[in-house]
Order: C-alpha cells, then structure tokens, then sequence
C-alpha cells in the first residue's frame, strides 16, 4: 500500500526510541520513561500490519478504506510521538507539553482491528487452510513495480518521432533557404502536440548545425548584462537560436533585443500555442501550424511505445485505433496512456477496458487533455502516486537531479523498503517506473554508463500534477511563507502533513499563529537573499520539519533554534561563516545532510557519528556554471557511521581508516598522502571511488603497494597518483570495474601496453591530460567498451588501431591533443567501415585555447597529514 513506507519509517523511529542508549538526545530521562507506551505502540502497529496486509481480501473496497484509516491512526500517533519528542528537546516549551498519552489513538488502531476481524471472520470459518504470511514489506502495490528497473535495466527510449519527419523537412528547409536576412520561423499548436519534439529534431539535424562548442557564462548576469552579451556573441556570426514555449506578445518583444540583425542567414525558431505571438514576432515568416497524428500515425506511435519494436498482437488494432481516436491523435495523450498500456501489452482485456474508458475524459479541449492524463494517474500503483504528485510542487521546466530527488522521497517518506534493497535503490525503482509510463522525461544521461542523471515533466503532465497534489492537499505552492494555512483555507486534520514549495524570494518571512505545526517540509527553490537571524522564527513554530532546503538561502551563521528540529530528515543549508556547526549533531534523524560553504575545506566535528541515520554527507560551493565540490576533514571519531556516500574527506591522525569510519560506504571521494597505507578493500560496500594524491612537489610515487581495492568497485577515478603504468595489472583484477577515469598524471610513463591485461567489464574509459606519448592495445584487453575518451594526451600521437576491432565499442571522442590523434582516429573508422562496421560513432573537438592548470587540487597550499590535525 501507499500507506506503508512512511509507517515503515516511523517503526523504525520506535524502534530507535525503545532500544537505543548511544544517542544523546534519545538517552533522556524524559524519553526513557515512556518507553513502554513506545513498545505498546510499536506492538500495536506491527500486529495490525500482520493482520491487514496478510493477503488479498474478499472485499477490497472495505478492507482499502481499512488500510485508509490504519494508516490515518499511525499518522496521527508519529505527530503525538514527533510533538512529545520536539518539546522534550526544547528549553523553551511554549505552547508544547512534554506528557505523551497515546491511548487514544492506540483505540482507534485496536477498532481497526476488530472491525476488519468481523469483515474475515466467515472467510476463516470456511477456510483454515494456512496462507504464506505477507510482511508489509511484500504487499501488492510493491509488486508492481520491477524491479529490474534499477541501474542494469534496459535503457529506455527517450524520444520516438513518429509522424513528424514532413514537418521537420519543412520547417529546416525553410531555415537553410538562401535569405540574407534574419528570418523567424515558428511552430504553433496545442499543447502536447508536438511542437518541442519538432524543434528538437531539427535542431539536431546535422544539415542545419554541426555543433555548438562555446559556452557563455550567464548565470549571475542582469537582464541588462545579458543583453549585451548574447548580442556582442552573437555579432557577425551566423546563428541558429530555438526559443522553446513563448507565451506572451511582450516576452518576444523583450528577447528580440538580444539578436542582431545581420544580412548572414541567421535564423530564429520559436514554438507557441499562440498564433498571435508567432505572426507578432514575423508576420512575413513561416508560421508552420502542427495538426495532429492521422490515425496510421497514432497507432504507429502507439505500437511503438507499448511493444518496443516487437511485433503487435493482432487483437490489439482494433481496440488500438479506438484509443488514438479518443486521444484524438494527440501525441502527448497517446505517449501518455501508451505507459498505462505497456504494463499489460499483452492484455486484451486490459486494452478492451482502456478502449472504451479513455472516451470518457476527453471533452475536445485542453482540460480534457488533462482528463485523459488523469487516467494515467488513475491507474498509478499506489505507492507511486506520492512520488508523481510531489512532482508538482517544483517550477515549470524544473530540471530535476535525479539524486536529489531520490534522497528527498526518501525523507518524505514515501520509498517502501523491501527484502535488502536499499531505500535509495528502490526510489530508482520507482522513478524509472515513472519513466517508463511516459509521465517523466529523461533529460539528461550518465555518458560513463548511461543512467539518468536528470529528467522532467511535460507542462501538461506538471499540471495534473499540481491539480491532483492541491485536491489532496498533498503539496501546496506559495510565493511568500505568510499565513498561507488561512490564505490556502486549509481543513485537514492536525496531524496530516503539509508541505510547502516557494518559487519567489522571501523578503519578510510572516508565520501564521498559532503554528502549523504540523507543516513537515519546506523547501525554497529560489536564490533568495542572505537570511539573518529573523529566521530563526520559523524554526520555533516549526518543529515537525522533516525537510527542509535552504542551500539557495545564504545565512550569515547557523540560525539559532535549528537545533531544535529534532524530526528533519533532509537538511540543505548553505552558511556563509567558517566552522560546521557541531549543534547539527543533535538532528539525529538527519538522513541526508548537504552542507553548502564558500570555504575550501570543513573540519568535522568528532561526534558527528551521533547521527546514526545519516546516509549522505554531502558539501559543495556554488559557482555559476556548476557546482565546486568541497572537502570534509575527519581528525577524529566517536563510533563508526552508515554513512552511504560521502563528499571529499580527509583522515587526520586521529583516525585510522576508513573502515572504522564509514564501514558500509558506497560511494567516496578522498586523498592519499605518502607513507600511508589505504586498506579499501575492507569496504565491502564500495562501489564507486575517487581518489586525489596531493603531494604538489614530487619526482615519483609509491605505486599502488599500499593501496587495496574492494572486489565490488565499479567506477574508479584516480587523479594525480603519478602511478607507473606497470601497476594497471592491480586494476585488472578488479572484475566488476566498468568505468575507469584517469586524469591529470594519474599514471606517468610515455610507453603502456595493455597486450597481456584484460579489463572484462570495463563499459568507459577516459584518458585525460597524461604523459603517454605511445599506447599499444588489441581488442581482446576490453572486450565490453562500448564509449573511449582521450582528452587532453598531447603526446599521444596515434590510437591503437586494434580499438577499432572491439565488437562493442559504440563511440571514440577525441578532445584537445596532437592533430594526428585525430586523423588515427578516423582512419579507424575508415576501416570498420570497409569491414561493414557502421556503428562506431567518433566525435572529434580541436581546442586549441584549452588552457592545462597544474592541478586540480582544491587547495591553495600543499595540503599534507600535519595539516589536518591542525
């Protein structure tokens, strides 16, 4: 059920609040005395789950209004619980009472319990014979989603053109004419009709624009700047620019500004859903009206999606058409129920029911789009529904990071664990569930192994979704933190979760009164202002927060009364002042910490191991193209942590290793120094490692003699090591290894020969700024490269003609380097060419401006051990 992981989370809290003494917060006489209310509640709690989510049930209307209420009980018994243990914590109790009575709710689980008993107690009667018990970690809305659908799944395809290949020709016909002056082109329509997915397409037609290599740095600049940057870029160029979605007369207005008008064939593409802002930004120009699928087309889009190139059932045409006509060919809809249909594509009765229901939402108009949209949240197993809808409470066009997304449903509670599957791996599971039935795009994938990386949600899907998340009251969207429980009329009960997005930058945060205590999350995805001390208001009246996402707020210093959120699972902040502050360690529930800091590097406190739940420790400095990513300092530690991904840290001589450290890590940055000796091999967990050698001053290095790896290592990143390559053999060995990228004199030597080594896993392979003048390699060495990278090698001359033979190997991209690393590349494409081997891709960038720093080191001094136990 949807209902089930956060009541999972929360046992797990019970848990921590009856058995665990090493927490400081939790070891309080207050809390040690209503243990045994916590044991009765967790008994109660784990009684009705092996009760009423043992199997399917003969009546499921009654028993899911069942589960409803089950799951309302333990919602209100975690705010009892979360209240109790916020007051507890404050010295300052306010309104707050530090008593806990949790009988009342503890009667309403027990009437749960005997009314669904009466509902079975025939059934038990007339069979006896044992069931398998099902845990609340197996149930029915679990099953449904694969999962196989995690990193080793099939890819999934992102874009299929269907039907649209003769507007594509027009429009770029119509871009390449021989016209002089700067002409507009535009595409209109309706929503979800298209009008994206034609202007990426011709974008991307080579005929029209081989590349784009130049950058501007944007980001920080005033509207005024950035006129006059894009515009001095842009002088006397011949240029292509595509402006996706305008809606408005008066944003054409202002944006034309920004290109000049030069007799050079430059072209501007835009799309609109409004004929009058296409014939506005050129009335003489091509407005080019995109119609909708004929029904050939739909159905071949349709099979498309649903069979992924398999042949179509027969039974399926009929049933088929019927759904493109009451998609009224519109791609988006089609797309859309496509991923309804895909989960049962061999299902004739499944498409027989879809057939003749999808009739019933459509009006003819856009919200009747959104109507058939809602069919695809209808038939949304339940446990995904939370996932979809928080979806909403982001900006139009949000990019979302797919990390950052994965640890905030985990902190929201809405990941269900099961079997020994991480939480985190599950949430995967489920945002490419939601790739899959088309209501999410992927935007962006890893180029190392070809994960997602980043994804979005089309207009019309965001607006169901936001339409949806308000009927819930699930998520609610302000411009301003002021009063917006009386502005919004919210009537839910007390302890029904409320979270708040804000789109705007906050000037004076107001806070309602009394509090709404039980708003649970906030996040501010805005650059705001530097916030002071008046922000500490908010932590007062706030004190159930399980989110909350201030890295876009810069604060002078760690607000006062921060410490007192108790509950947060998910803390961003970004503090302007030197020092971490050691009072985050009372957040014992912290789940996810990312701490944003303009300093080089954070020393951390020692009894940062205090917080026990604690996966991800994540620090960074923002820039204005990317993130810089920032160093931790470890000089010391209390007890070992379940830390999952860590960003840089270094170990003083306070601290061993990293396995007393950081045992179950998975993912690690860090830095070697010389005369020590790195044991990861005992990390049974790790998965993914980078590692920086930071002796600035050195003729030689150690080798890898005392450096181990684990067996399950998988990416590895080595930096400045200045290895000889005679050590590659270790690497070899490690036989789960798929991507390797060594940069910046990570091995030195001008000769490496790969004749006798095997990497049998290796998918990605990145040679960046090295020495090497000559590499000799055959095919048999890496017998699964699909993606090899040289960047930066001037010495290379040539690549391994044996490369080339490599049966898996899909692309070859040469950046920067000798002219003639370039030409050997090519010629080895010739070759498989001549083979009949047309699938190896090369992409080949002169950078002669590229300019080589002699490290890539964040610091501005030698950095050594003395150093870190300063």
């Amino acid at each position: 059920m949807a209902y089930a992981a956060g009541i999972q989370m929360f046992m797990e809290k019970l848990n921590h609040l009856i058995n665990n003494n090493h927490i400081p917060f939790i070891n309080n006489p207050s809390i040690i005395r209503q243990r045994p209310q916590f044991q009765l509640l967790y008994d109660d709690l784990g009684s009705m789950i092996r009760t009423l989510f043992i199997d399917e049930h003969q009546d499921l209307e009654k028993v899911n209004d069942l589960k409803k209420r089950f799951a309302y009980a333990a919602e209100e018994a975690q705010y009892i619980v979360d209240l109790f243990l916020s007051s507890v914590h404050m010295r300052n109790n306010g309104d707050f009472k530090r008593s806990l009575d949790l009988s009342d709710v503890r009667r309403s689980l027990k009437s749960v319990e005997v009314e669904f008993m009466s509902l079975n107690v025939d059934r038990m009667k007339t069979d006896s014979s044992p069931r398998p018990q099902r845990t609340l970690n197996q149930s029915s809305a679990t099953q449904s989603t694969t999962c196989g659908n995690s990193q080793g799944s099939k890819k999934i395809l992102d874009n299929i053109f269907v039907g649209i290949d003769r507007d594509a020709e027009l429009i770029r016909d119509k871009l390449v004419d021989d016209g002089k002056k700067l002409d507009v082109v535009s595409i209109v329509g309706m929503g979800g009709i298209g009008k994206t997915t034609v202007a990426t397409k011709v974008f991307n037609d080579g005929y029209i624009l081989e590349s784009i290599r130049d950058q501007l740095d944007l980001e920080k600049a005033s509207d005024s700047r950035l006129r006059e940057l894009v515009h001095k870029h842009l002088m006397g160029r011949r240029y292509l620019i595509v402006i996706d979605d305008i809606w408005h007369i008066e944003t054409w207005d202002n944006l034309k500004l920004f290109f000049p008008h030069g007799d050079n064939g430059s072209r501007i593409l835009i799309t609109s859903r409004i004929t009058e802002v296409a014939k506005h930004a050129n009335l003489d120009g091509l407005i080019h009206p995109l119609g909708c699928l004929n029904k050939e087309k739909g159905w071949e889009l349709l099979c498309q999606k649903v069979f992924r190139g398999n042949m179509h059932p027969e039974w399926s045409f009929k049933p088929g058409m019927r759904i493109v006509e009451s998609c009224h060919r519109l791609p988006l809809a089609v797309v859309v129920i496509a991923g309804v249909l895909a989960k049962e594509a061999w299902n004739e009765k499944f498409w027989m029911e879809i057939a003749y229901s999808a009739s019933l939402y459509i009006v003819g108009d856009q919200n009747g789009c959104l109507e058939i949209l809602g069919l695809s949240y209808n038939h949304l197993p339940l446990h995904l529904r939370e996932c979809f809808l928080y979806l909403g409470g982001f900006p139009e066009d949000y990019m979302f990071k797919v990390r950052d997304l994965i640890r905030l449903w985990v902190a929201e509670g809405f990941i269900q664990r099961t079997g020994y599957r991480s939480l985190e791996d599950i949430a995967e599971g489920y945002l490419m569930d939601l790739i899959d039935r088309n209501l999410v795009i992927v935007a962006h994938r890893s180029k190392s192994n070809e994960g997602v990386t980043a994804c979005e949600v089309h207009d019309l899907v965001r607006e169901l979704c936001l339409k949806k998340a308000k009927e819930e009251r699930f998520i609610l969207q302000t411009e301003r933190l002021v009063l917006f429980f009386q502005r919004y009329n919210v009537i839910t009960p007390p302890y029904k979760p409320v979270r708040v997005f804000i789109n705007k930058d906050i000037y004076d945060p107001h806070i309602a009164h009394p509090p709404p205590q039980n708003l649970r999350s906030i996040l501010w995805l805005n650059n705001s202002r530097t916030l002071g001390d008046d922000i500490a208001r908010c932590f007062l009246s706030f004190v159930l927060l399980r989110v909350l996402d201030l890295q876009k707020c810069r604060l002078t210093t760690f607000p006062k009364g921060m410490e007192l959120l108790v509950n947060l699972r998910y803390l961003a902040i970004w503090k302007e002042s030197a020092g971490f502050p050691s009072l985050i360690c009372n957040l014992w529930n912290l789940q996810t910490l990312i701490y944003v800091t303009p300093h080089i590097r954070t020393v951390l406190p020692s009894n940062i191991s205090d917080l026990v739940n604690l996966r991800h420790l994540l620090t960074y400095q923002p820039s204005k193209g990317d993130t810089v990513k920032r160093a931790f300092i470890l000089r010391s530690i209390e007890k070992p942590m379940n830390l999952q991904t860590i960003s840089k840290v270094m170990l003083g001589y306070g601290v061993d290793n990293f396995q007393k450290c950081f045992p179950r890590v998975k993912e690690l940055r860090c830095s070697t120094f010389s005369g020590k000796e790195y044991d990861f091999k005992s990390l049974a967990c790790l998965e993914k490692l980078t590692l920086t050698d930071h002796r600035r001053i050195r003729k030689s290095s150690c080798g890898m003699n005392r450096i181990t790896f684990p067996a399950t290592l998988r990416i590895l990143k080595l930096v400045e090591c200045r290895l000889p390559w005679s050590d590659m053999s270790i690497l070899q060995s490690l036989t789960n290894l798929e991507v390797l990228k060594l940069k910046l004199n990570a091995f030195e030597g001008s000769y490496w020969n790969t004749n006798e080594q095997e990497f049998p896993q290796l998918k990605f392979l990145r040679l960046e700024m090295l020495d090497i003048k000559l590499w000799e390699a055959y095919s048999p060495s890496f017998p699964s490269l699909k993606r090899l990278e040289i960047f930066h090698c001037y010495h290379l001359k040539e690549t391994p003609l044996g490369i080339g033979d490599i049966p898996t190997l899909e692309l070859i991209k040469i950046k920067g380097g000798n002219h003639s690393l370039g030409e050997s590349v090519r010629r080895i494409q010739e070759d498989q060419h001549d083979f009949g081997n047309y699938d190896l891709k090369i992409d080949v960038i002169d950078d002669p401006q590229y300019l080589i720093f002699a490290s890539e080191t964040l610091y501005d001094s030698p950095l050594t051990p003395e150093t870190l136990s300063e």
